[in-house]
């Protein structure tokens, strides 16, 4: 009997294993994508980090898929912190949200949860102009 439990408490620890080196690989995806998001959008990503929020089972695609939500900080003109989120599905952006702008992707229904998009037109005018004098 004691082997039958070791062998159980192995296979408990490996699979603890996989599924932590998995949200790790996840997680390094999700801070890519945020990068690239905030390049193409104009922002700036603080910190260089995301951080894993929830993990949801939805469908995506056409089958149930494992969905990662992410946080993560970023700044229009480097002096204020705005707060932003990723979703993915696998290696694939399901979904985000951006002080500027917000996207899903047309598989993806809305939030159930209330998004707040906070709307940076004005700040950013006002930077670009006090730039200029």
């Amino acid at each position: 009997m004691s082997s039958l439990t070791d062998l159980m408490t192995l296979l408990a620890m490996l699979a603890a294993g996989a599924a932590w080196m998995q949200l790790s690989r996840g997680r390094e995806l999700a801070a890519s994508e945020a990068r690239r998001l905030c390049q193409r959008h104009g922002l700036q990503l603080l910190d260089e980090t995301v951080g894993l929020r929830s993990l949801r089972l939805r469908r995506h695609a056409g089958r149930w898929a494992m969905i990662r939500g992410y946080a993560f900080d970023v700044s229009v003109d480097g002096a204020d912190r705005e707060s932003s989120r990723l979703w993915m599905a696998g290696r694939q952006i399901h979904a985000y949200q951006l002080p500027t702008v917000s996207a899903s992707m047309p598989e993806r229904p809305e939030p159930t949860h209330s998004a707040q998009i906070i709307d940076l037109s004005e700040r950013i005018r006002r930077a670009q102009h006090g730039r200029l004098h």
